[in-house]
Formats: structure tokens, sequence, C-alpha cells
């Protein structure tokens, strides 16, 4: 298959776990009738963006994977015959959590999972208390519409994940995202936040030869104001499609997997990579 389209689904927090579902059901429904075969949520997108606070009451919120939602959208993903990628809040065992990503293909099997390796800790982002970092490596998946990678939010920012999943093979790289601006902090530097965010994202498509596909929430939770703009970049770094700041909405955009190819073949990033200069990359900091 030369051509995928994906569907970008922005959500926004809703009063329920189940109301959530619900709606983003639809909106699965509204992407898929659109034409969508690859369709991906936001990080935690069943519940609140709760790690704005500390509190030990809100891991109840988490779940097991493969598990009851996980269940649910894949009858969906096969009716509809669509990969759907679906981050949540996994409980994996007695006091261990993580901020977790799994994969449905287009006949509801359940290709596996990601847990986020990088977690941050930030005033309105208290991620530490809650997840514990991945232990499953960078993931890729063989899914009926092409090979995709998914990393989760604060992994975006760091371009060893991007090239360990696209040396594994991705031709998507899907970041599934929670950011947005603190109020004390928008009107100074929020123009400049959310330029670093997205520039980083299509700097990862250009040296790695393949789109990336940011999808953000939207809407309010404590302080914190998520800037939605979903957005797919090309492999050279150019935005081909992006959604509102403020709106619930799908963003749909075909891509052309041979183009993929055709950029490696041109910018042989890859080929050019000087493999045995990079040992120093597994230090912390060079100060030796």
């Amino acid at each position: 298959m030369s051509t995928v389209t994906l569907g970008l689904i922005q959500g926004t927090t809703f009063a329920s776990q189940a109301e959530s579902l619900a709606r983003h059901e639809a909106l699965i429904r509204d992407a898929a009738g659109k034409g969508a075969q690859i369709i991906c949520l936001q990080e935690l997108f069943n519940i609140p963006y709760f790690c704005t606070r500390q509190d030990t009451a809100l891991f109840d919120l988490a779940e097991p994977m493969p598990g009851p939602t996980t269940d649910r959208l894949a009858v969906l993903a096969k009716e509809l015959g669509v990969v759907i990628i679906v981050p949540l809040f996994e409980k994996r065992g007695p006091g261990l959590y993580h901020n977790t990503v799994a994969v449905l293909d287009a006949d509801g099997s359940y290709l596996g999972n990601y847990r986020k390796m990088h977690i941050p800790q930030d005033p309105g982002f208290e991620e530490k208390f809650y997840f514990t970092p991945g232990d499953l490596g960078y993931k890729v998946w063989d899914t009926q519409f092409g090979r995709i990678g998914v990393l989760i939010c604060w992994d975006q920012w760091y371009p060893e994940a991007a090239r360990l999943t696209a040396l594994a093979g991705a031709q998507i790289l899907f970041y599934p995202t929670a950011i947005g601006w603190l109020s004390s902090e928008k009107a100074e530097l929020g123009s400049a936040q959310h330029c670093a965010w997205e520039t980083v994202q299509r700097g990862h498509a250009v040296a790695n030869g393949c789109y990336v596909a940011a999808v953000n929430r939207t809407g309010f939770q404590d302080d914190t104001e998520f800037w939605g703009q979903s957005f797919v970049a090309n492999p050279y770094g150019e935005i081909v499609a992006k959604g509102s700041v403020e709106q619930e909405e799908v963003v749909i955009v075909t891509c052309n997997l041979q183009a993929v190819e055709d950029f490696r073949r041109i910018w042989p990033f890859f080929r050019d990579r000087r493999i045995d200069t990079y040992a120093p990359l597994t230090k912390r900091y060079l100060d030796e």
C-alpha cells in the first residue's frame, strides 16, 4: 500500500470515563467515515489529565492492558476495519503504573503496547509521582496499513527515541500528547513554547525521513490550557495538516508511504551515520 490516511482525534476532557469513551467512539466512527485507516487518540484519552497534582486516590483511574477499554475498542477496530492507537493509564501490578499505548490492528487484534520512556516532572505535570518509566524499549508494529511506531508526549523531545524507532523501520511516528500552557507563563512564553514543541518534532521527521503525527488535547484542566494544534509533518518537515487550538476535532490527512523510501534514498541519513562515534551517547554527561 503506497498511501495511508490518518485520523488524529483531538479530544477534550469529559465528566466521566464512560462519557469520554462514548464520545471518542463517535469520533473514531467519524474519522473512519472520512477515510481514516490509522486513528490515533490523545495521551490518556479517556480520563482527565490528572497529573496536575499529587493524589494517591487518582491511581484508581488506571486499568489493566489489555483490559476493558482495549477490548471494547478492538471490537470497534474490527467493525470499521481501522487501526486504533489507544493511550491509557495502565495498572501493571500492585503500586506499579505506566503511561501506556496499545495498538489495535484493523482485524481487532491486540498487537502490543508501548510504555512511555521519558517521564517529566514540572509544575502542572507531576508525572513522576504516577508513572514508572517504560521498560519495553522502542516499539514498531506492522499494521494492515503500514509500519508504525508510537512514542508518548515527553518522549517527543528526545531525538534518540525518534531515531531508534525509525531505525526499527517505522514509516510514521505517532506522538499522543497532553501539553499546554500554564496561565502564569502563556503571555511571556506561550508562543515560544509552542514553537519549540512543533519544531523539534518536525526535525524528527526530517532527520529520520518519515512522517510524524502529533495528537494533542484541547481544553482546560486546572491551571493548564492544552494547546491542541495536532499536526502531521512529512519527511521534509512540512506541516501537511493541522488542528485548531480550541476545538475538539478530527484531523484527516493522507500520507504517501513511497515518499518515505524516496526521501531516504536522496537524503540517506541512515547510511551516513557514524555509528562508530556514538558510544558517548550512553553517558549522562560528557564531563570526564
